[in-house]
């Protein structure tokens, strides 16, 4: 029951019902020992009208899943396919969340709740279906930064810890477990399409590019273009500019398999994530990772090609020669979402693609040649100044290429600050310490604060025109 009207009303949509029969397995969320509320985001919640629940009212659905009002009656696991590290894979689905609401923001766009760590479904497979805490600390830790730094990404909602002990073989057990909600756009893998593929289920793929195309904003496309076409045009767009944003933010995602594409655009599901410690592009994040597929550098051919995957399914719709005409636009719709993206976190106006891309290779030459990390870069760059420790070829290149680029307007306080905000893995455990050793979630606290203020200050990330409000 929501208690009293806010800025944005809660507003119920729960328009996944119509796929219900063939998209997910209604399931039963997990009855824990405990129900500990470790973070609730207020700012997220506001957007969809429920930050005015009481911590019980918040620990009752985000905790026990207790239906909200006029939302799905029971959670929905999905169904999907995947390639993972490019090996088919039939034998996925949400083993260890569910789809649990659905609402409109205050824009009037459908919004997501999904969890992670609820418990068992029919597509647990072996696992237990729950979430470590230090997992869920680390997944709102990579939501928030990469929301600061204007990547497309889900927001984590909640984290309750849950009371129970864990063994996994990746951290010291037994551990703490937690269940976490995100909130997104929506829940629609690249691989759920693959799945329909799979079975052959042209009328249901139809359904679902109908729903995706009426519920995820996108641009409307050629008007003789198939659904399907400007399905796939629009993901193209979102996911071109989704590597771009890793890239500018010099993070590693991990883990970029099918299963992991939301055809939202959002980023999410944070495993063995990482940020830069230096500019590499051979850099990965996931102990598993033994070839580099999905090293930093690697990425934008990752995303084209899982997009590529999404064309294929698409064929149980469509003949082949629009849909290839979409995917040969990821090239070019990714370096112009890395220059408007480089030039927004550096603070300077876009001058053009070849003055652009010149500016940026300047960059990429200090971070090469001098190992300074991303952060510092763009950080001591910023709108065009010269830092006083940047000496040598490499630096003065760059000061000559930024030049002629105007600063956008750069009055925050961060700027002036000792030095910029960063997430690298070590201050990521040293922020879990305190938590594991004596329940001190003070410096995890501060470090949220600490980011949110870089976002204020880098401000709105630059539009797909490529202007930054």
């Amino acid at each position: 029951m929501i208690p009293r009207p806010q800025d944005v009303a809660y507003s119920p949509s729960p328009r996944i019902r119509a796929l219900a029969d063939w998209l997910g397995d209604p399931v039963e969320a997990a009855d824990f020992p405990d129900t500990i509320l470790r973070l609730r985001n207020d700012r997220a919640a506001q957007a969809v009208g429920l930050a005015g629940l009481t911590d019980t009212e918040w620990l009752n659905h985000f905790g026990r899943f207790t239906p909200l009002e006029g939302n799905l009656p029971q959670p929905l696991a999905l169904r999907y396919h995947g390639h993972q590290f490019r090996v088919y894979n039939p034998d996925l689905g949400d083993g260890r969340g569910f789809l649990f609401a659905q609402m409109l923001d205050g824009e009037g766009r459908l919004m997501d709740l999904g969890t992670k760590g609820s418990g068992q479904t029919p597509w647990s497979r072996r696992g237990d279906g729950r979430l470590t805490l230090k997992g869920a600390m680390r997944e709102a830790l990579a939501t928030e930064m990469l929301e600061a730094l204007g990547v497309n990404t889900s927001r984590t909602f909640s984290i309750v810890e849950t009371g129970e002990s864990l063994w996994r073989g990746d951290e010291p057990s037994p551990t703490r477990s937690a269940v976490l909600v995100r909130l997104s756009h929506g829940h629609i893998r690249i691989g759920t399409f693959q799945r329909l593929l799979a079975l052959e289920a042209a009328e249901e793929m139809a359904q679902l590019v109908q729903y995706c195309l009426a519920n995820f904003p996108g641009s409307a496309g050629p008007d003789d273009a198939s659904p399907a076409t400007r399905l796939l045009n629009q993901v193209v767009e979102r996911m071109a500019d989704m590597a771009a944003s890793y890239m500018v933010a010099g993070f590693v995602h991990g883990v970029l398999n099918t299963d992991n594409m939301n055809v939202s655009g959002e980023s999410f599901d944070y495993g063995p994530w990482r940020f830069l410690p230096r500019w590499d592009a051979g850099f990965t994040a996931a102990y598993f990772d033994e070839s580099g597929l999905y090293s930093f550098g690697r990425q934008p051919q990752a995303i084209h090609w899982n997009c590529g995957q999404l064309a294929v399914a698409l064929r149980l719709l469509e003949e082949a020669p629009p849909l290839i005409a979409a995917l040969d636009r990821y090239p070019t719709l990714y370096q112009q979402a890395m220059a408007r993206r480089w030039c927004w976190r550096l603070g300077v106006t876009p001058r053009g693609a070849e003055e652009d891309t010149a500016m940026i290779a300047a960059c990429e030459r200090v971070l090469t040649e001098t190992g300074v990390a991303p952060d510092a870069l763009f950080f001591g760059w910023r709108g065009g100044r010269r830092p006083a420790e940047a000496a040598g070829d490499a630096a003065d290149a760059l000061a000559a290429a930024l030049a002629p680029y105007a600063a956008l307007p750069s009055n925050h306080s961060y700027w002036s600050g000792p030095g910029p905000q960063s997430l690298l893995i070590e201050e990521v455990e040293s922020l879990w310490a305190p938590i594991a050793e004596h329940d001190d979630w003070a410096p995890f606290k501060a470090k949220l604060a600490a980011i949110r203020a870089m976002g204020e200050a880098h401000g709105v990330p630059p539009t797909a025109e490529g202007h930054a409000p």
